[in-house]
C-alpha cells in the first residue's frame, strides 16, 4: 500500500483512488441501466473500454454539501486482456488536512506527496492558495525519508504559485526548508518521479521537484517565477503578465525543448479537467512505466544521474 501524504492540504480521495482506472476520452454509450448501477462503453481510436458504474444505496455520517460530490464505484475492462476488472472509487469528498491515506497501485507501494489549491474560494483560502509554509516542506522531507527507509518509490505532484512569502513563513525558515529538501532529494536512494499537474512556480515547486524523472501534463507550466510576479518586478504592474509568460518559456513544450524536464504527459481532448477519470488512468500508466524503468538501475546510478541532470541545466556551450 502506498501512503498519500496530506502535506499541505495535499490530495483528494477522487484523485488518490482514481489512479486505479482509465476510462477513455469520448462520451460513454449506455448499454444497460438497472436500479443502482449501469453498464457503459467508450470507443476511442478503435479501442473499446467497457465499465459498470454503481452508486451507494445507503449513507452514513454528516458531510458538508459544499465539499461532497458524486460517489461512485467503477469496474472497467480495457482493450484486450491488458486491463481487466480495474476498480476505481470516487468518494466525493476531500480528506481532512494532515490526514494520511493508504492504497496501492496494481499492488505496488508508493509514497505520494503533493500540493492542493482547492476548487473554490473558500477551499483555496483554507489551503493558502497552494502556497506551502516551511512546515509543509519539512513534513514532505520526513515522509520522503520514511519512503526511503521502507524502499518505496516517491511520487510528487506539483501545483503551486510558489512558496508562501509571508513574514511568519520567513521567520520559521522558509528558504532553509526548501534548500534542505533540494539537497536531501538529490541523495534519496529510491526512485523519485515529479509531475507538474498545474502551476509549477519558483522554489515552491522545486522544494518537492528534484527527481529522477520530472514530467509535466501537456497544458501545465513550470518556471522560476510566475508571470504575474515577473511582471510586477519588471514593470511594477500585472498588466504585462502575458509578455512575461512568453519570455519565460514556461510551457511544457518549451521546458522539454530546453531539456529542463524529461517528458510530457498528454492530456485528453479539452484538457485534464474535462475528463479527470481518463487523466487518472494516463498518469497511473506513466507512473508504473517510469517506475519500472528506474528500478532497473541501482541506487547509486540513479543518484548520479539525478545530480548530473540538474547540474547540467543552464550550462551554455558556446561555439
Amino acid at each position: 500500500m502506498f501512503r498519500l501524504s496530506r502535506m499541505m492540504g495535499v490530495f483528494t480521495l477522487v484523485i488518490a483512488t482514481s489512479f486505479a482506472a482509465a476510462p477513455a476520452f469520448a462520451e460513454p454509450v449506455q448499454m444497460l441501466i438497472e436500479k443502482d448501477w449501469g453498464a457503459y462503453r467508450y470507443d476511442n481510436d478503435g479501442s473499446r473500454i467497457c465499465f459498470v458504474s454503481s452508486v451507494p444505496t445507503k449513507s452514513k455520517g454528516k458531510y458538508d454539501p459544499e465539499n461532497r460530490g458524486d460517489i461512485r464505484v467503477f469496474v472497467s475492462h480495457g482493450p484486450g486482456n491488458a486491463e481487466r476488472d480495474v476498480v476505481q472509487v470516487i468518494a466525493g469528498y476531500r480528506y481532512k488536512a494532515q490526514s494520511d491515506v493508504t492504497l496501492s497501485i496494481d499492488g505496488k507501494s508508493f509514497m505520494f506527496i503533493g500540493q492542493q489549491k482547492g476548487i473554490n474560494t473558500k477551499m483555496r483560502q483554507y489551503r493558502n492558495f497552494g502556497m506551502s509554509n516551511p512546515e509543509g516542506y519539512r513534513k514532505a522531507l520526513r515522509l520522503m525519508r520514511l519512503a526511503e527507509k521502507f524502499n518505496k518509490p516517491i511520487i510528487t505532484f506539483i501545483d503551486t504559485p510558489g512558496a508562501y512569502p509571508g513574514l511568519e513563513a520567513e521567520e520559521r525558515g522558509q528558504a532553509e526548508a526548501i534548500a534542505k529538501n533540494i539537497f536531501e532529494m538529490f541523495g534519496l536512494r529510491v526512485p523519485v518521479i515529479c509531475i507538474v499537474i498545474g502551476e509549477g512556480a519558483s522554489g515552491g515547486a522545486i522544494g518537492i521537484g528534484v527527481g529522477d524523472k520530472v514530467l509535466m501534463l501537456e497544458n501545465t507550466w513550470y518556471s522560476v517565477i510566475s508571470p504575474e510576479s515577473c511582471s510586477s518586478i519588471l514593470w511594477r504592474t500585472w498588466d504585462q503578465k502575458e509578455t512575461a509568460a512568453s519570455a519565460l518559456k514556461l510551457t511544457a513544450q518549451d521546458m522539454l525543448k530546453n531539456k529542463l524536464i524529461d517528458g510530457i504527459i498528454k492530456e485528453p481532448d479539452g484538457g485534464a479537467h474535462s475528463a479527470p477519470e481518463a487523466m487518472f488512468g494516463i498518469v497511473k500508466a506513466e507512473i508504473l512505466k517510469q517506475t519500472e524503468e528506474l528500478e532497473k538501475m541501482n541506487a547509486d546510478e540513479r543518484i548520479e544521474s539525478r545530480i548530473n541532470k540538474f547540474t547540467n541545466m543552464g550550462v551554455y556551450k558556446g561555439k
